[in-house]
């Protein structure tokens, strides 16, 4: 995995009036951002809310007033490449909030079934109670249980696109099947598969990324074709399935998606990708990478 999409940075930016799923001020994933504009709360601090009378109100912070710091994106590339290049990988503020998205996706879905259609309400209620509940047993879980905003009853558009995409990479496998071959595993139709996707990724992003935030489309896009597998090895293992977990936490550090979005995130779309990539292997007798998974998971 690229350290570079998964950068510290000084702003959290989000396209809409949703709260986004990773903390906002913990750093952004997917840019480096130019600034440091940092986002703090519209209204006062707690117990400040009144003044009292005859205080002087003091004069607006003028940075609150300030234009959205300048977003850059540039393609990822590998940065990890000895043991102390990943201690500095797990020191930096881009691995805790990768992980922490991860942990945030986690406790959203525990204790639901994947076959029962959760009510927003009810979703609602049980976000509530598990943060409570988390906090009588002494467990620290406001930044991994940020909490839905009312007002928003379905999964946003960027999930059903999501969908759409993985479904789109499905019909794909369709579409070239297997060649006759003697060897048994790594099927060469595989990498027909992937030059489609290739060549296609930027566009499928496009899909999902308004029209404002293109400028990330090539960047994110990135860790769309990584989380695949390999198309040289032919194999697939847990390493692509962080890659696609990254590619959705950099759409949630640029506002495409939403915390009313992280049931939907690993039900609908997680979920599709897995049987995806488990078609990938079953087609194409994709090779495990690696022997090593923990619990034998590369060994699918």
């Amino acid at each position: 995995m690229s350290s570079k999409l998964l950068e510290p940075a000084g702003a959290h930016l989000s396209s809409g009036s949703s709260e986004p799923l990773v903390e906002p001020g913990r750093g952004r994933v997917g840019a480096r951002v130019k600034g440091e504009r940092g986002l703090q709360a519209s209204g006062s601090a707690p117990g400040r809310s009144k003044m009292a009378e005859g205080e002087r109100q003091p004069p607006p912070d003028s940075s609150e007033e300030a234009p959205p710091a300048t977003q850059n994106f540039i393609i990822p590339k590998k940065e990890i490449h000895t043991v102390p290049d990943m201690g500095k990988w797990k020191r930096s503020q881009a691995y805790a909030d990768y992980i922490g998205f991860i942990l945030t996706l986690n406790e959203g879905v525990k204790g639901k079934k994947l076959t029962f259609e959760y009510r927003v309400s009810e979703m609602w209620n049980e976000v509530h109670e598990e943060k409570e509940q988390a906090a009588k047993q002494s467990v620290s879980c406001d930044e991994c249980i940020p909490l839905p905003r009312a007002g928003h009853c379905a999964p946003s558009e960027a999930i059903e696109k999501l969908v759409a995409l993985l479904n789109t990479l499905d019909r794909w496998i369709d579409e070239t099947p297997p060649v006759d071959q003697p060897s048994r595993f790594g099927n060469k139709a595989y990498r027909t598969w992937y030059a489609k996707l290739d060549e296609e990724a930027e566009n499928l992003v496009a899909t999902v990324v308004p029209t404002h935030l293109a400028a990330a489309v090539p960047e994110v896009a990135v860790y769309l074709k990584e989380s695949v597998g390999n198309s040289t090895r032919i194999d697939y293992g847990t390493g692509h399935e962080a890659a696609f977990a990254a590619f959705l936490c950099c759409l949630c550090k640029i506002g495409v998606l939403r915390v009313d979005d992280q049931i939907a995130i690993v039900f609908k779309v997680f979920n599709r990708y897995l049987e995806v990539m488990r078609k990938l292997q079953k087609t194409y007798r994709m090779e495990p990478a690696g022997s090593q998974g923990v619990w034998g998971l590369d060994d699918f």
